[in-house]
């Protein structure tokens, strides 16, 4: 089993920027997928970026130059840096791991793009 725990979300202004950070623990891999998604309301959950283990990224095409994702195999952390936003970048976002054949979510972290 894995726990994944996110931090970072809120509020902020058109043009902001936001970090968020995401938390694993339990019986982790080497070799493994961590990235984060997001729902918005009546939207269905869409991936947003993801990188593997040894550092090969994918991002959403609406996100691509505004984010940046990173981890730290070290700390068990990925990293979501996230500027330029834009209203329609609001959404609950979950961070995602994938090792073996089992995929995990945490629990997600509100993120709100409002004047």
């Amino acid at each position: 089993q894995v726990q994944l725990v996110e931090s970072g979300g809120g509020l902020v202004q058109p043009g902001g920027s936001l970090r968020l950070s995401c938390a694993a623990s339990g019986s982790i891999l080497s070799s493994n997928i961590m990235g984060w998604y997001r729902q918005a309301p009546g939207k269905e959950r869409d991936k947003v970026a993801t990188i593997t283990s040894w550092g090969t990224t994918t991002y959403a095409d609406s996100v691509k130059g505004r984010f940046t994702i990173s981890r730290d195999n070290a700390k068990k952390m990925v990293y979501l840096q996230m500027n330029s936003l834009k209203p329609e970048d609001t959404a609950v976002y979950y961070c995602y791991f994938f090792q073996s054949i089992s995929t995990y979510w945490g629990k997600g972290t509100l993120v709100t793009v409002s004047s």
